[in-house]
């Protein structure tokens, strides 16, 4: 699940963050509550998802809308 968590943490800064973000979140806290060994990937992937979300967040205030893409 750690490596899961980061993996889609990743992914989520380039697509589909409003939903890989929370995903990412959900399986590094899972993770590190069952006390994986791999505690340094569960919480990159803990910070990937929280980063996912801020990063959406920003994104979406700079154009006042619920989406954002990269075309101007």
């Amino acid at each position: 699940m750690a490596v899961a968590s980061f993996v889609l943490g990743l992914l989520g800064l380039l697509v589909l963050n409003i939903f890989l973000g929370p995903i990412a979140i959900v399986l590094a806290s899972i993770a590190l509550l069952r006390g994986t060994r791999r505690k340094g990937r569960a919480v990159l992937g803990l910070g990937l998802g929280v980063a996912d979300l801020v990063v959406l967040a920003v994104l979406m205030s700079m154009d006042n809308t619920v989406s954002w893409g990269l075309a101007g």
